[in-house]
C-alpha cells in the first residue's frame, strides 16, 4: 500500500507534460495556424478524415465547439490521410464539412499524424507521451498552458462525460 501512495504522491508532484506549441499547422483557409496562439484557453486536437465511419463525430465536435467556445474551448480538426480516408484536396475537405456538418471550428490543412512523416506536434505526442493516433478521431485535450491533460481514442464520443468533465473543470477554474 505504502509503495503504491508514493508512486502516486510521485506522479502528482511530477512536472506536467508539456507538448511542442510553437510549430504551425497549415489553415485550411490560408495561412496558419499555431497552438501556442491559443494558450490560455484549453484545446482538443482531433485528427479527422471525410470518409471514415467515425465521420460523423464531425458533428459533436462542432456541437463541442458552439457550446464552449465563448467559455475559451479551442477544437481544432486536423484533417489526414494517414489511415487512406481523407478526401483528394483541402478544397474538398473543406466543401465537404461545410455542406454535411456546417463546420465552423479551426481546421488545418492535410496532416501526416503518424511516422516519419507526422506533424511536429503529432511527433512531440508520440516521442513524449507513446500515443499515436492508430485511427481516425483521436482526440489530444491539452490544458491552459499547452499540457497534456488526456487522450482518447476513436472510439470515445467528443461529447461523452470522459471528454467534457474535464473540459469543464478547466473552463471552470480562474484563468491562468
Amino acid at each position: 500500500m505504502r509503495k503504491v501512495l508514493a508512486f502516486i504522491l510521485a506522479l502528482a508532484a511530477s512536472p506536467a507534460l508539456a507538448l511542442d506549441l510553437r510549430t504551425e499547422f497549415t489553415n485550411i483557409d490560408g495561412g496558419t495556424h499555431k497552438l501556442s496562439d491559443w494558450l490560455g484557453q484549453p484545446i482538443l486536437v482531433v485528427n479527422t478524415a471525410s470518409l471514415c465511419g467515425f465521420t460523423d463525430q464531425y458533428s459533436a465536435l462542432q456541437a463541442l465547439h458552439e457550446t464552449y467556445r465563448g467559455q475559451g474551448l479551442v477544437v481544432l480538426a486536423v484533417p489526414s490521410d494517414d489511415f487512406s480516408q481523407e478526401l483528394e484536396s483541402e478544397d474538398e475537405v473543406k466543401h465537404f464539412c461545410e455542406v454535411n456538418y456546417d463546420l465552423t471550428l479551426p481546421m488545418t490543412g492535410i496532416t501526416s499524424v503518424t511516422g516519419d512523416d507526422a506533424h511536429p506536434f503529432f511527433r512531440s505526442l508520440a516521442e513524449e507521451t507513446g500515443f499515436e493516433p492508430n485511427w481516425n478521431f483521436n482526440k489530444v485535450l491539452l490544458d491552459r498552458q499547452g499540457n497534456l491533460v488526456e487522450t482518447f481514442r476513436s472510439t470515445v464520443k467528443p461529447t461523452s462525460r470522459r471528454i467534457t468533465g474535464p473540459i469543464e473543470a478547466m473552463l471552470s477554474q480562474a484563468d491562468g
